[in-house]
């Protein structure tokens, strides 16, 4: 009976090990790494509203850019038409708030739709941007960005290198492609509008200093999808704290 209450020990002790590297396995299969390219990523923002009449050429523009996977596109519903005949269901005042708060570092003089902002830079000519290879900035970026999903949480890991900006910020955004509203009301009334790269969920980051310190973790905690029909991604921005432009950005849809 020792023997047999030895054995079932030694089993039931071998069982929990294997159950055990079975959950670890089954954690890191379930987890994908992205880091980001030697270059800074292109980040292009759009602030838009589905009451604005000439926002839907810049939405299709946006919607665009899904053929380049190496550039970072989101798109800002304002709130400020919301009481012009037709409520956007995906506006925000915070999104709002983020546009006012760009004109001291974009050029812009006034908030306006549709407003298209490349790298941190106002650009009016949206309509004729190419961001092709070539013409890329081909210097080396500040910033190296590791951002790993498991699970709910995103970890970001942010490494300064040479040339880095004193103190950095940045940014979480949550995007959703694949949206479709008919408008009932307002100036688009009647039109069928799609929109991608919606910002669903934005999450500024405070400044901390960078140049010459240890990479700095970041955590992001991702919403509960109510709609799996929508391919999601989450983007993190990181940008220079005293200018307000992008250095380095990176995004992960798996």
């Amino acid at each position: 009976m020792k023997r047999l209450s030895t054995q079932a020990a030694r089993l039931a002790l071998v069982t929990g090990l294997l159950a055990t590297l079975a959950q670890a396995a089954n954690a890191v299969a379930g987890a994908c790494t992205v880091r980001s390219p030697r270059t800074a990523t292109p980040v292009i923002e759009l602030y838009t509203s589905e009451g604005c009449s000439s926002c839907p050429p810049a939405d299709r523009w946006l919607s665009g850019w899904k053929a380049d996977p190496a550039v970072v596109a989101l798109a800002f519903h304002v709130d400020y038409w919301d009481r012009l005949g037709w409520k956007d269901r995906f506006s925000s005042p915070l999104f709002t708030q983020r546009q006012a708060q760009q004109q001291a570092s974009n050029g812009a003089r006034f908030s306006y739709t549709p407003q298209v902002v490349v790298d941190g830079a106002d650009r009016t000519d949206w309509p004729r941007i190419a961001l092709d290879p070539a013409h890329r900035n081909s210097a080396p970026a500040p910033i190296d960005l590791t951002l790993t999903r498991d699970g709910e949480r995103v970890t970001a890991l942010v490494a300064a290198t040479a040339g880095a900006p004193r103190r950095v910020a940045g940014y979480w955004a949550l995007t959703e492609l694949g949206h479709v509203t008919t408008v009932k009301a307002g100036e688009n009334e009647g039109a069928t509008l799609r929109h991608d790269f919606v910002v669903r969920d934005y999450r500024p980051i405070a400044p901390w200093a960078a140049r010459g310190e240890a990479p700095k973790s970041l955590f992001y905690d991702v919403p509960p999808n109510a709609d799996a029909t929508h391919p999601r991604q989450v983007n993190l921005v990181v940008v220079d704290a005293d200018t307000g432009r992008p250095v380095q950005a990176l995004k992960i849809g798996c």
